[in-house]
């Protein structure tokens, strides 16, 4: 796919045909400019010829048919991973990579570990959302709900487009979704946390936290090195402060390295502000860790309850595809 063109070559067209070429591609979701009968024929063999909008990707099932995941091949080779998650209260989420690999070596994510290659640009962000979109038409006939940025990289480190992106996904003339239905995943950049906290546009925050220990954290998480939780919780109360948004909090228990009573106590003391939300998930075997079982899980998750921490609980999607968090790795 090739929208990088689509107003460049629309620019010297009347406005109206702009307008009809949005409709056609983010309200109609046609996949090839000559299903689009409004349009002359001159102008759809030069869309086709310029700036195509077939997509190259192969999709993956789960065996419970809640996600979907899709490899998707960009116009220089580069491959990405993207996840249709169905939830069955009717919301239809899509998570998207924001990079093609990773920087920051989370020692539990699979992406991590395959490397990094480069950032997306604003349109292939946006190739993946349509991607599913006509995906859920065509076999669901149902729409995208939520979209949040929890795929392949690390969102803050390809701000700009992301943002830019994210304009597209919320426009009336793009995707027109909702900017709380939009969530954008953190490892924790502060940096990164204190430009969203002055953009004009409602999205949700989450942080990756995984440890209330700064030895534990950086040992999973090397980023921990350079933005303690201290330097991190800072940001965020800064955040909140200026957009007074709720803040999730993400913690994937690992078997014996974070799960224990003692670290949901201390996870427990951090946590104890009115907008803080705690994500509480299982983890997403790769190869280094081990997930918990039931009853670990569920003790935790008392504990944090008993101490007044609010504390919501994440279905894992997709683990019999490698599709669920932290096992994005492009894999052929």
């Amino acid at each position: 796919m090739n929208i990088d063109n689509f107003y460049e070559v629309l620019k010297d067209e009347p406005a109206y045909r702009l307008k009809q070429a949005q409709k056609l591609l983010f309200g109609d979701l046609i996949d090839d400019w000559n299903q689009a009968s409004n349009l002359p024929l001159v102008l759809k063999a030069k869309l086709n010829l310029e700036c195509p909008i077939d997509i190259k990707a192969k999709v993956l099932a789960a065996r419970d048919k809640k996600s979907f995941k899709a490899l998707i091949t960009l116009n220089d080779g580069a491959k990405i991973e993207t996840v249709l998650m169905r939830h069955k209260e009717g919301r239809d989420t899509v998570c998207l990579s924001a990079q093609v690999g990773c920087l920051l070596g989370c020692v539990f994510c699979a992406t991590g570990a395959s490397g990094f290659t480069r950032n997306l640009n604003k349109n292939e962000i946006v190739e993946q959302a349509l991607f599913w979109a006509r995906y859920l038409k065509t076999n669901f006939k149902a729409k995208i709900t939520n979209v949040v940025f929890m795929g392949m990289g690390e969102p803050f480190l390809n701000y700009d487009q992301v943002l830019s992106a994210i304009r597209v996904l919320n426009e009336p003339d793009g995707l027109h979704l909702g900017a709380r239905h939009i969530s954008i995943s953190t490892v924790g950049l502060v940096d990164g946390i204190k430009r969203l906290a002055n953009e004009k546009i409602q999205v949700n925050l989450a942080v990756s936290l995984h440890s209330a220990s700064d030895k534990i954290r950086s040992d999973l998480m090397p980023i921990n090195k350079k933005y303690s939780i201290a330097q991190l919780l800072r940001a965020v109360d800064q955040y909140i402060e200026k957009t007074n948004r709720q803040m999730m909090f993400e913690y994937m228990l690992m078997k014996g390295v974070n799960d224990s009573d003692e670290a949901a106590e201390k996870l427990a003391v951090i946590m104890n502000k009115p907008l803080y939300v705690v994500n509480l998930m299982n983890y997403n075997e790769t190869a280094v860790f081990r997930l918990v079982d039931e009853k670990v899980f569920k003790n935790f998750e008392k504990i944090l309850i008993k101490r007044k921490i609010k504390v919501t609980s994440r279905y894992r999607f997709g683990s019999d595809i490698a599709a669920a968090c932290g096992q994005l790795a492009a894999r052929k």
